[in-house]
Order: structure tokens, then sequence, then C-alpha cells
């Protein structure tokens, strides 16, 4: 018998299918875009709790609403006063070294337009800052503040300052 030989026609294996390195690739891609989107949703539910509590902090935040300095008889300034309507305080800071004698002490004065003086408090030591619990009542009507030296023991009488004015000043409404 003859063998006869046929030329091969088979080709090289080609293969139709996806490489490993762009299966890893892929799989790769996916996992960085997953992990990028879950650290955007994070990073954005923390802004939005930053944003909450900052709203809450300025809630608690003192709004000034009147101001004055008082001036000494040489028209420098020598106290800075703040009101706070919110928390209904008057705060008291001094500018210069001024202070009251052992048996004095310094009352706050809210001035009426027809200097009638409503006494607002007494600041009962001497720091640099005090609070005074004042109503908002009591600044109704009030176009200055002022302070007198009073004597400890009597005080003012019938509610009128016993001394002339150490310090005065224009209250002021600032603007919101």
């Amino acid at each position: 018998m003859l063998e006869t030989t046929t030329p091969s026609t088979t080709s090289p294996d080609t293969s139709t299918g996806v490489s490993a390195w762009w299966r890893a690739l892929s799989i790769f891609l996916i996992l960085v875009v997953f992990i990028g989107w879950a650290l955007g949703a994070s990073m954005f539910e923390q802004f939005k709790s930053q944003i909450h509590h900052l709203e809450a902090k300025l809630v608690e935040i003192p709004q000034v609403r009147e101001v004055s300095v008082l001036l000494d008889e040489a028209q420098a300034p020598a106290l800075l006063l703040t009101y706070d309507p919110k928390n209904q305080k008057l705060q008291v800071q001094r500018l210069n070294e001024v202070k009251e004698g052992r048996g004095q002490s310094l009352h706050v004065w809210a001035i009426t337009d027809d200097d009638t003086p409503r006494l607002l408090g007494v600041l009962t030591n001497k720091y640099k800052t005090q609070q005074l619990d004042v109503p908002t009542q009591a600044l109704e009507s009030a176009r200055s503040l002022g302070i007198s030296v009073e004597n400890k023991d009597r005080g003012p009488y019938l509610g009128k300052p016993q001394q002339p004015w150490l310090f005065k000043g224009w209250l002021v409404q600032k603007a919101i």
C-alpha cells in the first residue's frame, strides 16, 4: 500500500478568549472605582456631619447687638460694654487700669433720652472682664451707658447715682 501524504492543513492554535492579564487589569480597575466611590461617599457624609455640627455651634455663639465704649474725662477709652440679648448678658471689659477703692464699687447705668439713669448692675470684682445679667427691657430707650463710683455700704440713693459719671459713652445698636 501506498501511503499518500497529504499536506497538513491545520493552522497554529489561535485563542479567541481574553488574556489573563486583561482580566486581572479589569478586576483591579473595578476594585479601584469601587474603593474610590466608597471613599467619596464616606467623605461626603463626614462633610455633612461637620456642617451640621458647625451650624449647631453657630447658634450657641453670642450675638452682640449693642456696643458701647465708655470714655473717661480725657476722652480716652476706659470700658468696652457689649450686650448679648439672647443670653441677656452685658459683658464689661476694662480698657484702662483705673481701680475702685476698698470702700467703693462701680455701678453700671443705662441712661435714657431724658437723662434718667437705670441701674443695670454692680461690678463686684476688679478683673479685666466681667458679665452682668441684664434683661433686654433694661436697655430699652437707653441712649447711653455710664459708670459711677458709689460707696459699697450706702450705694445709690433713690435709684440715682450719688457721684458724677466716672465713665460715659453712647449705646450703639450694631447692624446684623
